[in-house]
């Protein structure tokens, strides 16, 4: 058994190796069988398991018309600062593949930067697909902060909480938040605001140059009922009330406007960063989303925006 998981092993570094040589050196396969000392049918297995095995992430720079015509068109109708389309894929039913991936390439390009920042991170399903597309970095001179809490209604911890993840790539110092998404009562949530810790991370995350969030829906399948962080009575309650959204579990309308009581009582995240001093950038795609996208962009609860052509299409056509 130990042999066959060396030998396993060792088949993954031949291959990352083959990998390298291929996508970053730009190596033909006849070279890299020559490099590695195997055949050039091993060499491109080699290459082709890279690939199967995740250890190459392709990205495609190359800008595609009309998705920077869509683009444009959404900066200058919701006066957004930054616009980022990528292409749909009419037989994925997948809501984050593309989106995903730019959203990667966005925090990568701001955690480049040898200025210091404050980077403040939201949480859901796609934000955590693009953490996970993020190759390793060592940026230790920025200060990366979560929005809001990391523990589940039950206890554990919030599986879309992405603050842990990207500190397992990205080397900075990170600043999770130790609270409840929700609290019980909104005397709790008075009460967890109240003490030291929670008051300078709350402090920080009102400092971040740029922030990434995700938009929940709040339909029959919305991702706070679905994992569990509000009961399905307030979930009709939230629907009654007119919400059609949520951005780090504050809930809002189709005007963009915060809903009173409910859950957003009781919400123990972080204020969305100022729009006057901060990006904030939403990732998010989707029909069931399109409603609380063009609330959040028409009010500017976000000024930056990423998303895919037939979510793109739907905003422009939305009256």
């Amino acid at each position: 058994m130990v042999i066959r998981q060396e030998q396993g092993s060792s088949r993954l570094d031949d291959a990352a190796r083959a990998g390298w040589l291929y996508y970053v050196a730009g190596n033909t396969q006849d070279q890299i069988a020559a490099k590695l000392g195997v055949s050039r049918q091993s060499a491109q297995r080699l290459v082709s398991l890279a690939v199967s095995e995740g250890l190459v992430k392709v990205r495609i720079d190359h800008p595609i018309a009309s998705c920077l015509d869509l683009a444009q068109r959404l900066r200058s109708r919701f006066a957004l600062d930054l616009v980022e389309v990528v292409p749909s894929d009419p037989a994925s039913t997948s809501t984050t593949i593309g989106v995903a991936q730019a959203t990667a390439a966005e925090i990568e390009r701001f955690l480049k930067s040898p200025e210091p920042i404050v980077m403040a991170i939201g949480t859901g399903r796609t934000l955590k697909a693009a953490i996970e597309q993020i190759s390793p970095m060592e940026c230790p001179q920025h200060k990366i902060v979560s929005l809001t809490g990391n523990i589940a209604p039950d206890g554990s911890a919030a599986f879309y909480n992405v603050i842990f993840t990207m500190a397992d790539t990205v080397k900075a110092r990170s600043f999770p938040m130790p609270l409840p998404v929700i609290a019980a009562t909104p005397e709790q949530r008075q009460l967890l605001h109240d003490q030291s810790i929670v008051r300078s991370t709350l402090a920080l995350a009102a400092q971040a140059k740029v922030t990434f969030v995700g938009i929940g829906d709040l339909g029959p399948k919305a991702p706070l009922f679905l994992d569990g962080f509000i009961s399905e009575a307030e979930l009709k309650a939230l629907q009654k009330a007119g919400a059609v959204g949520e951005i780090v579990g504050w809930a809002f309308d189709r005007d963009g406007r915060l809903i009173e009581g409910i859950t957003n009582e009781r919400v123990a995240s972080a204020p969305i960063p100022s729009r006057e001093n901060s990006l904030v950038v939403g990732a998010a795609m989707g029909e069931f989303k399109v409603l609380g996208i063009l609330a959040a962009v028409s009010r500017r609860l976000i000024n930056g925006l990423i998303t895919d052509e037939r979510t793109a299409t739907a905003l422009l056509e939305a009256r």
